[in-house]
């Protein structure tokens, strides 16, 4: 249906230019609204003629396909922004989404490797090569300060401090951190 079409491009331009999201957060979002729309469009339905009920039947379409609570939740929250950008465009009173709620999500503990796995990368590195010095400083980096990889990617020589033992991190939601830094980091760079 075309008033699907219409709505998501315009949904992706607000996402785009008026909260200026990230472009992965964009498509997550635009591939949430995707799901609903192919739900809907089979029985004719346009985003202003979802209702609750619709959306009550489409999430249990999406728990009999198997989807996690973690992907549920991550689609009712797509859902929500759509429907929160449609009210804010005036083309309906009621938001057929408010009284949805989340499923239940356990906190997921990070991921890490173990010292011995480190080890063993810093091993298989091979300073012969001028890359492989880099790659050491990197790898140095990453685990000693603790860093997500997109942080260490961003990190420029002008963030990192020596003289006062930290560097400077801008992380998620541009938040800025000074993380100490090793004397084996301080070797490498």
């Amino acid at each position: 249906m075309r008033e699907w079409e219409l709505k998501m491009r315009d949904f992706v331009n607000y996402l785009r230019i008026e909260r200026g999201l990230a472009e992965n957060s964009i498509f997550a979002y635009q591939r949430d609204v995707v799901k609903l729309r192919e739900f809907c469009e089979p029985l004719e339905l346009s985003p202003t003629q979802v209702s609750f009920d619709t959306l009550k039947h489409f999430l249990n379409e999406l728990y009999d396909l198997g989807l996690s609570a973690r992907s549920q939740a991550r689609v009712i929250s797509g859902v929500k922004q759509f429907y929160s950008f449609i009210i804010l465009e005036g083309e309906l009173n009621e938001d057929p989404s408010e009284l949805i709620e989340l499923p239940r999500v356990g906190k997921k503990l990070p991921v890490f490797l173990t010292i011995e796995e480190v080890d063993k990368i810093l091993a298989a590195i091979d300073l012969s090569k001028a890359e492989g010095h880099r790659n050491k400083a990197m790898i140095e980096t990453l685990y000693s300060c603790g860093l997500r990889v997109s942080e260490l990617i961003n990190l420029k020589f002008s963030d990192i401090y020596f003289d006062q033992g930290f560097i400077r991190i801008i992380g998620k939601g541009n938040k800025e951190r000074l993380v100490p830094v090793s004397p084996s980091v301080e070797k490498e760079i």
